[in-house]
């Protein structure tokens, strides 16, 4: 980012004055309300307790509760902010922007779960497995439109890949009495909408928003009609065995990160498998080198012997069958049942996980935990009972949405053709 204070002759690129502006205003407004809000009618002896062990562990291992003074946490948090924010308006941190940002908002989030704590117990551990398990859909659907996108097509139909695979799984798990039936059936309906959006932007070449949103009216109508006209008089059909928990000896028992990353479903294990598959395709082998080369310059590509609308085809399917399969974790590895409506928007988060995390896959999974962060956060407070407007806590993760989209937007660089439709000469 430019400083602020160019140097005399030099050409000031405004716009990134006025970002570092922007961006120092907000860490003093962190600042004040940390200091003078969250404080506001908490005693000066006050403390908030973070529980650092997993409900019911038998590791045996003795693990302390984290006691912190609420009052005095708060005011050190204000202060770091403030410091930040005075930093940045003044000469601003250069390309490590993006780093004192998340530190900011990290401190900041760490003095909000204080506030909410005072005089309760609040379980960091359950946060950070809830954090997990909610960026699961979000991860299967940022990789859905990565794999579309690096070959050049948006694919704003995730959110209905991951509905029509939710219901396809309870359906199908439901009435076959097996739940691998019912994952693999809803990957085949992930690659079907994958097929339908593939014909109707690269064949056709239609708008790529316009097709994705008629699929996503399509997903949400279909499964709605079917779960109120069918589901509700066979209930049967709703009834899926979900996939257990297969905690993984000894890694699971490592404090923190364990009950994360290593006591988790079929869904979580296969999700880290695909992101390693995904990364070593897209940047070690031949096959990623093409799919790059597509989604950045298909004319030079197509030159070169390269098929463009066959990779692009073979892409956007393998999209589809991977929110298909995000999809059924909502019904065989979470809920169990099918709720209509039930993606709640994960479509489309999950786009913004994949622009936060630079179109690639480990940076789309670590964008996924903060947004999985913030639902999980919200879903703790409300049980707490602090005094906040529950319809302000569902907004949470809409709203971190926006504030990352809005951010990021002109900061990170999509492939170059990603949109545009291709025609052969």
């Amino acid at each position: 980012m430019t400083a602020a204070v160019a140097a005399p002759g030099a050409i000031v690129d405004r716009g990134a004055v006025r970002r570092q502006r922007i961006i120092g205003i907000f860490y003093l407004l962190l600042a004040a309300i940390a200091a003078f809000v969250l404080t506001s009618g908490i005693a000066p002896e006050a403390t908030s307790t973070f529980a650092l062990k997993p409900a019911g562990s038998k590791t045996g291992l003795d693990i302390p509760n984290l006691v912190v003074p609420s009052v005095v946490t708060l005011y050190a948090v204000a202060a770091l902010c403030g410091f930040l924010g005075a930093i940045q308006l003044v000469r601003g941190f250069g390309t490590r922007w993006a780093v004192v940002l998340g530190i900011a908002v990290a401190v900041f989030v760490f003095g909000f779960l204080t506030w909410a704590a005072v005089g309760k117990s609040m379980s960091l551990i359950g946060i950070l497995q809830l954090t997990v398990v909610k960026a699961l859909p979000i991860t299967f659907g940022a990789l859905s439109g990565l794999l579309c996108e690096r070959a050049g097509v948006v694919n704003i139909a995730i959110e209905g890949m991951l509905l029509t695979g939710a219901f396809t799984g309870a359906v199908v798990g439901s009435a076959t009495g097996n739940n691998i039936v019912g994952l693999v059936a809803a990957g085949f309906v992930g690659a079907a909408l994958g097929t339908l959006l593939a014909v109707l932007a690269i064949r056709y070449r239609m708008d790529q928003i316009i097709a994705g949103t008629v699929i996503n009216i399509f997903a949400a109508g279909i499964t709605g009609f079917v779960s109120t006209r069918v589901l509700q008089l066979h209930r049967e059909l709703n009834e899926p065995q979900r996939f257990p928990q297969i905690p993984i000896p000894v890694l699971s028992d490592i404090p923190i990160i364990g009950p994360m990353f290593f006591n988790g479903n079929i869904f979580l294990y296969a999700l880290f498998v695909l992101i390693g598959l995904i990364h070593y395709g897209l940047f070690y082998t031949r096959w990623g080198l093409r799919v790059r080369a597509v989604g950045e310059h298909p004319r030079a590509a197509d030159t070169v012997g390269i098929n463009v609308l066959g990779t692009r085809y073979r892409n956007v399917i393998l999209g589809g069958i991977v929110a298909g399969v995000g999809g059924a974790y909502f019904t065989l590895g979470s809920t169990g049942s099918f709720v209509q409506d039930m993606t709640a928007g994960r479509g489309f988060i999950g786009l913004a996980a994949m622009i936060f995390g630079a179109w690639t896959p480990v940076g789309a999974f670590l964008a996924s935990l903060v947004f999985g962060f913030a639902d999980a956060v919200q879903a703790r407070l409300s049980i707490l009972n602090i005094p906040l407007p529950s319809e302000f806590l569902l907004m949470v993760p809409y709203l971190v949405t926006i504030v990352v989209v809005a951010g990021l937007v002109g900061r990170v660089r999509a492939p170059a053709a990603d949109g545009r439709p291709y025609e052969k000469e």
